[in-house]
C-alpha cells in the first residue's frame, strides 16, 4: 500500500515549507519537491493545504468505568472521531481499582482497546501501594513499554493517591526512568468543600466549580512539584485549568526543575458561566472535573501556552450522555465528570489560536502532536513528517469552515461544549498508518487495526541526573 500526498505545504514544529510526501507500508519514505507517484499508488491532492503530522491527544478516557458508569465513549468510536478531526493517535489512561492489582487492570484496558481505530498507548495510574505494585510498575515499564505513571490527587475514597502513594510511586518512577503524571486537586480540600455545599443545599451543577475553586488545583499542582523536585523526577501535570497551577509550574521551570503542564482546549474556550445555565442538563453536561474557570484564567493559560510554560493540548475526552448525567440530579458531587472534545481539539486551537494570532503554524504542530511525542518518548516515529516516521498525516485546508454540533460530530455522546462554534480551518483529509481514513466527510475507520505503540522509558537522562547528584562531571564538562 502506497500513497503520494501532492503539492501541500509541509508544517512541522520546526519549518514549514513545500514538499510532497510519499508513504509506503505505513511509513514515510520520501520528502521533497515533484516526487513520482509509482505505479498503483493512491496520489491525494494537498494543493492550497498544509500537510501535518497526526494530532496526538495525551490524556483520553474510552470506555472509562467511573462514578457508577461507563463513559459512552469506547475505543474504536473515539479513535474514530478523533481521526474525523486530525488526531491519529491517543494516550488513554489505565486506571486500577483500590488494591487492584494493577497488570491485571493494563491488561483488561488492553483487551478493551483491542478494538481502536487508531494507535494509542496507555499512562497507568498508580490508584494505592505496597510491594505488588512496585514490581508491576517495573514489569509494565520494562516489558510492556509504559513509560509514565498517572496520580490522582482528587476523588477521595476512591482513586486518589495520597502523599504516602505519592513518594512511593514518585520514587520508584525514577528507579525506572519514568515520568510521573499527576491530576493535581487538593481531594481533601474538595471532599470538605462538597459537604459544606450539599449542607447548605446546594445540590445543583453550580456546586461543582464552588467545590474546585482554582486554589485547591494550586495547592495541589505545588505540592507534587516540591515533592518531585525533592525526590528529582521529572513530572507531568494534566489538565492545567488556572493560573493558580500555571504560577507553580512556571516558578518551578525557571528554577531549572523538569516539570511539563497540559492545557485542555475546552479550559482555553469555555468559562464558568456554563454551570449557571438555567437549563439543567446543560450544566451537568459541562461538569468535569478541574471545572471551567472564570474568564481571567483563560487568558493566562494562552500566554503559558505561547511562553511555552505548557507544552501539551488534549482532551480529558471522557464523555457520559444526559442520562448518565442525571445520576447527580439532587447531588451535584454525583453527576460523572466528564466531557468530550476529541474530534473538536485541532480545529478549535487552529480558530482561537492560529488565527487569532496566537500560535504559527508551527507553533500550533508542536502543541497538538510534537510536543506530546517528545515527552512521551515517541519522537520522531510519531509528531513527525520525515523519512521513517509513521505515515499518520492530517491535511488541513485553512480556508474551509465547519460549525461544530452534537448533530454532526462523530463523537459518541449527545452534546457538545463547542456546540454552534464555527471554526475556519479545517481537517480534510487524514492519514492513519499510510491509508486514508478520513476524507471530506468520508470515514474509513476499520475496527481494530489500531496498534499498541510501546514507549521506552527515559535511561540516559536519568543516568545523567544521577551523575548530577553524585557530583560526577558529564561529559561535555
Amino acid at each position: 500500500m502506497s500513497i503520494l500526498v501532492r503539492g501541500g505545504t509541509v508544517v512541522t514544529a520546526d519549518q514549514s515549507f513545500q514538499a510532497d510526501v510519499y508513504c509506503e507500508d505505513g511509513i514515510i519514505k520520501a520528502v521533497g519537491q515533484d516526487l513520482d507517484a509509482p505505479a498503483g499508488a493512491e496520489v491525494v491532492d494537498a494543493g492550497g493545504a498544509y500537510v501535518m503530522p497526526g494530532g496526538i491527544d495525551p490524556h483520553t478516557h474510552m470506555e472509562l468505568p467511573f462514578m457508577g458508569t461507563v463513559a459512552s465513549e469506547d475505543f474504536f468510536s473515539g479513535t474514530t472521531a478523533g481521526v474525523c478531526g486530525g488526531t491519529t493517535m491517543i494516550i488513554d489512561f489505565v486506571i486500577p481499582n483500590p488494591q487492584e492489582n494493577l497488570l491485571d487492570a493494563y491488561k483488561k484496558w488492553r483487551g478493551w482497546a483491542e478494538k481502536s481505530a487508531a494507535d494509542y498507548s496507555f499512562h497507568v495510574a498508580v490508584t494505592w501501594w505496597d510491594d505488588s505494585v512496585r514490581a508491576d510498575m517495573g514489569t509494565l515499564a520494562q516489558e510492556h513499554g509504559v513509560n509514565s505513571f498517572k496520580h490522582f490527587m482528587a476523588y477521595k475514597g476512591a482513586i486518589m493517591a495520597d502523599d504516602e502513594v505519592l513518594v512511593n510511586s514518585f520514587t520508584r518512577a525514577r528507579e525506572l526512568g519514568a515520568i510521573c503524571t499527576v491530576h493535581a486537586e487538593n481531594g481533601e480540600l474538595v471532599f470538605h468543600l462538597q459537604n459544606e455545599l450539599l449542607n447548605r443545599g446546594v445540590t445543583g451543577p453550580e456546586g461543582h466549580p464552588l467545590s474546585r475553586p482554582p486554589e485547591v488545583e494550586g495547592e495541589a499542582a505545588n505540592r507534587a512539584i516540591r515533592v518531585a523536585q525533592v525526590l528529582d523526577v521529572p513530572l507531568y501535570i494534566v489538565h492545567n485549568s488556572c493560573k493558580e497551577s500555571l504560577q507553580a509550574i512556571t516558578r518551578a521551570r525557571l528554577e531549572g526543575q523538569r516539570v511539563f503542564g497540559e492545557v485542555l482546549a475546552g479550559h482555553l474556550l469555555v468559562d464558568d458561566s456554563v454551570y449557571r445555565h438555567p437549563d439543567w442538563d446543560v450544566a451537568a453536561a459541562h461538569v468535569m472535573s478541574p471545572p471551567f474557570r472564570p474568564k481571567e484564567h483563560q487568558e493566562e493559560l494562552w500566554r503559558g501556552l505561547q511562553a511555552g510554560m505548557l507544552q501539551t493540548t488534549a482532551t480529558d475526552h471522557c464523555c457520559f450522555c444526559q442520562p448518565q448525567k442525571m445520576m447527580g440530579h439532587n447531588d451535584f458531587t454525583q453527576i460523572p465528570n466528564g466531557t468530550g472534545g476529541v474530534e473538536d481539539r485541532m480545529h478549535v486551537l487552529w480558530h482561537h489560536g492560529v488565527n487569532s494570532g496566537r500560535l504559527t503554524l508551527n507553533e500550533f504542530v508542536a502543541i497538538t502532536s510534537t510536543n506530546a511525542a517528545k515527552i512521551f518518548n515517541i519522537y520522531p516515529r510519531k509528531g513527525s513528517i520525515s523519512v521513517g516516521a509513521d505515515a499518520d498525516i492530517a491535511i488541513w485546508d485553512p480556508t474551509k469552515e465547519r460549525t461544530i454540533s452534537k448533530d454532526t460530530h462523530h463523537q459518541n455522546v449527545d452534546y457538545n461544549i463547542f456546540e454552534g462554534m464555527t471554526v475556519q480551518g479545517v481537517n480534510t483529509v487524514t492519514i492513519s498508518q499510510g491509508k486514508v481514513v478520513y476524507q471530506d466527510g468520508d470515514v474509513r475507520t476499520e475496527r481494530g487495526v489500531g496498534r499498541y505503540i510501546d514507549r521506552p522509558c527515559f535511561a540516559p537522562y536519568y543516568d545523567a541526573m544521577k551523575k548530577q547528584r553524585e557530583g560526577v562531571p558529564s561529559a561535555a564538562e
